[in-house]
């Protein structure tokens, strides 16, 4: 089934995956970002003077503002939140205060809406904790301790995750909620390995990696990951449940990576090592048999395509 003449409203949908979410679905739908574009991928593309596209600038704290602009909408995709290690280290209230009360908002004002199709939760795979070995959905979540930055991140999503099903399973919401599991492509912005790795590469600068490189992580390249979500728009099994996006086919160490994003590059940076002066994911690669089974999802991109892919783009767009 196509997604056609629905109403479609993205929170977050100027970042980096929202954008590739918007140029599969903008032709036969009608669009509606709501984003703080503080990160803004569409910019950067041939759709953002789309007439099916309604770009708003707008923060999901804004209960108001966001109930008044969501009105009529069929699809909810909600992506808004803080990310990216950085970030939220730095930011540990906001970033509590955007993926819990933001998703709060979000899902308070879909709740009164009439004819909503799908509510798509995007949650992460830190849900799982530092070491995560082919976990799957039903597994047990960690929290991470308290007092360290980094798991604000996680929680919140958790907690988001547990609200989202709650709607579903109060109000009859058709949620449905999606791990991510290292996201790549042309047109990543922001944080990231892989778009750190590659700016520097092309530019021929040191590639610095964090601690000794041995983190372990599956990369799922982004044309994959909306494949995902279309499956989830388009398959009512999938309503109430939560599923695992990643490509466990894809799996390298950090050191790994960059070795490889070199070579395909063909640079001549060197890789240098630093400090690593926060907790980290030292392992994490997604079982994805329920994805498979209930959706049909099979990803599709191995790594050196999709990296190769990555890198052309990077030198066609150096300015971005």
């Amino acid at each position: 089934m196509t997604i056609k003449n629905k109403r479609i409203f993205l929170t977050g949908g100027s970042g980096f995956i929202g954008t590739k979410i918007v140029e599969r679905l903008i032709e036969n739908n009608e669009i509606i970002v709501y984003d703080t574009l503080q990160r803004n991928s569409l910019k950067n593309t041939n759709i953002i003077d789309h007439p099916n596209l309604s770009l708003i600038k707008g923060n999901v704290l804004d209960f108001e503002n966001l109930k008044s602009v969501i009105k009529g909408s069929e699809i909810i995709i909600h992506l808004a939140a803080i990310a990216g290690i950085d970030t939220v280290i730095k930011n540990p209230t906001t970033t509590m205060n955007v993926n819990y009360i933001g998703t709060s908002n979000v899902l308070k004002a879909t709740s009164e809406l009439e004819n909503v199709h799908r509510f798509i939760d995007f949650s992460t795979s830190e849900v799982y904790g530092s070491y995560a070995y082919k976990r799957d959905e039903s597994d047990v979540t960690t929290m991470g301790a308290v007092g360290e930055a980094r798991w604000t991140y996680s929680i919140s999503k958790l907690a988001a995750e547990h609200l989202a099903h709650s709607y579903h399973k109060e109000f009859g919401l058709p949620v449905i909620s999606i791990r991510p599991f290292n996201i790549y492509g042309p047109g990543q912005i922001g944080e990231g390995a892989i778009h750190n790795f590659i700016k520097r590469a092309i530019n021929n600068e040191d590639i610095l990696i964090h601690g000794d490189g041995d983190q372990i992580r599956s990369w799922c390249y982004v044309e994959d990951i909306v494949d995902g979500i279309m499956l989830c728009l388009e398959n009512e099994m999938g309503i109430g449940q939560v599923f695992n996006i990643g490509n466990p086919r894809a799996t390298i160490t950090i050191l790994s990576l960059a070795e490889k994003i070199k070579s395909i590059a063909q640079s001549s940076s060197e890789i240098v090592f630093v400090t690593k002066n926060y907790v980290d994911v030292e392992l994490r690669i997604p079982d994805i048999k329920k994805s498979k089974d209930l959706l049909g999802f099979t990803p599709k991109v191995d790594l050196n395509e999709g990296l190769k892919r990555t890198i052309d783009w990077y030198r066609e767009n150096s300015q971005i």
